[in-house]
């Protein structure tokens, strides 16, 4: 019985499996569904907290705690990890040689490295939704006189619109970026071949 033995330098992928994960990757309306749901719940859980905590605990220490820590991790887990997954954006501030601080807004070209429109949908209601909920508190900690929850209001509305502003930011640096580059191009065009504007003429 003779047996072929492969070629050691030919390389063999035996990916069985990856054409269909792949379309399924690109039908489905939420590609990152870990990303998503943690984009929504430590606003929203830091909302709730800040609601109910009354009925669990008298202590305001207590939950100014658990609010700030829900904030912090909302903030972090939106500008370092959902932006980028979700819709391609990120923002981060440097710190230059002489001290002087630098804001950097990045925005991903191409929309297959971004996810699909209903996360993006869900990336920007979150963003713009939850400061406003935010400013509300913020007006009713002062109508109600509820004075010791203010500082704790004001660190809500901070956090949130520092990841709003800087996503913002991004977006227009990304629509100016492809701006410059539809201009660029249409100027090489332009130089390479114009035979084709001037028989447009």
């Amino acid at each position: 019985m003779k047996q072929v033995l492969a070629d050691e330098t030919e390389d063999v992928s035996l990916d069985f499996g990856a054409e269909e994960e792949e379309r399924a990757r690109r039908g489905a309306k939420i590609r990152h569904p870990l990303a998503t749901f943690f984009h929504l719940f430590f606003r929203v859980s830091a909302i709730i907290t800040y609601l109910f905590c009354d009925w669990f605990t008298r202590s305001f220490v207590t939950c100014f705690v658990i609010v700030i820590v829900l904030l912090s991790c909302d903030f972090w887990s939106v500008k370092n990890v959902t932006g980028r997954l979700l819709v391609g954006l990120r923002w981060w501030n440097q710190i230059d040689e002489d001290g002087r601080s630098h804001w950097m807004f990045e925005a991903k070209k191409g929309s297959s490295s971004s996810g699909t429109e209903e996360e993006a949908c869900i990336f920007w209601l979150g963003l713009i939704i939850c400061p406003l909920i935010w400013t509300t508190f913020f007006f009713t900690t002062l109508f109600t006189l509820r004075i010791k929850w203010l500082a704790l209001v004001v660190a809500g509305i901070s956090l949130q619109v520092a990841n709003l502003y800087g996503y913002i930011r991004c977006k227009t640096v990304g629509q100016d970026t492809q701006s410059k580059c539809a201009t660029q191009l249409l100027g090489q065009q332009f130089l390479q071949r114009p035979d084709i504007i001037f028989g447009m003429l």
